[in-house]
Order: C-alpha cells, then structure tokens, then sequence
C-alpha cells in the first residue's frame, strides 16, 4: 500500500494528500506527529531510527515520528505509531506543534506541521527493527549536552523539539 500524507496550508487547513516521498522530495507541508516519552525518574526515550530508513538512518530521535493517515486524528495516530515502532502504549497528552522546514539526507526535504504528544511510561519495549535500531533513556540536561556535543546524531526535528523543551516553550 502506497504511503500518503496529508498536505496542509500554514494554518493547518487540509489541502489533498501526496505520495510521502514525493512530498519530502518536493518539499510540501505535510502533518506529522513526534512523541516524548518519559519515565518515573524523568528521564526521556530516545530511539535510534533503523539502518533500513530512507533518510535520517541510524541517527537518535524522539521516542516515534510518523504522518497522519487521511481521516485520522493526530491523536490516534500518534498512539498507533508508539505502539507499531516501540510496542508501547500509554496515555499521551498534546504539547504543542509547529511549522519547521529542514533538508535532510538524500536530498530530502522535512517540512512539516508538527503535533508534539508527550506521556509517561515505564514498562518492557517490543521493538519494531524495521524501524528502530535500539533506544535508550537519558536525562533532558544530560541529553542537551550530548546533543551541543555532537549535532550529527539526532534528527533535525529532535534537537527543535529538544531545544523548545528544554527553554520551557513545550509545557508538560
């Protein structure tokens, strides 16, 4: 089955949807999800994306990415995506979204109106290696430094998550 994603105007107005390579090779605004995931002792997941990714392989990110589908909400989309990458599940909560715009390997395109969920969870993973590699917890002051350290590992859209966090412009 063909992977869509939704096309969105800057106010988040559904335009059509496009075939989701082509939309990063042409980079149009799309929807996306990002999830932070945390756990009792306050540390964030992060998850390193499968070797097998088209783009941004291999690198550390937050806890699960994906786009809506057609018709459905960013809410359970966001709760589909934590359970298909990870095998989690828990209640997640909205934080915020933005626009952000970013080029990525293979002459990739990110641009995307971005929902960021967040939740809590502390139980055993059953990850999906097609899509990640490994993960690991880390404390969001430990995590900063390590990300001022050595940009190239995380994915562009992690380090503004991050950074927003961080600057407490993502409240949780």
């Amino acid at each position: 089955m063909e992977e869509r994603v939704v096309l969105v105007d800057e106010d988040d107005n559904e335009l059509g949807t496009e075939e989701k390579l082509k939309a990063h090779l042409e980079k149009k605004l799309h929807r996306a999800i990002s999830v932070l995931i945390f756990n009792l002792k306050g540390e964030m997941l992060l998850q390193q994306r499968s070797a097998s990714k088209y783009h941004c392989s291999l690198m550390w990110s937050n806890a699960c990415c994906t786009h809506p589908r057609k018709g459905e909400s960013v809410l359970d989309s966001a709760c589909r995506r934590l359970k298909e990458e990870m095998g989690a599940d828990c209640d997640l909560e909205e934080i915020a979204s933005f626009i952000y715009e970013v080029k990525v390997d293979n002459d990739l395109y990110e641009y995307e109106y971005d929902y960021v969920f967040a939740g809590s969870y502390d139980g055993e993973f059953n990850l999906n290696h097609d899509e990640v590699e490994s993960y690991k917890w880390m404390l969001p002051d430990d995590l900063m430094l390590d990300v001022e350290k050595n940009p190239g590992k995380y994915t562009e859209w992690f380090k503004i998550i991050l950074n927003n966090f961080i600057n407490g412009e993502f409240d949780l």
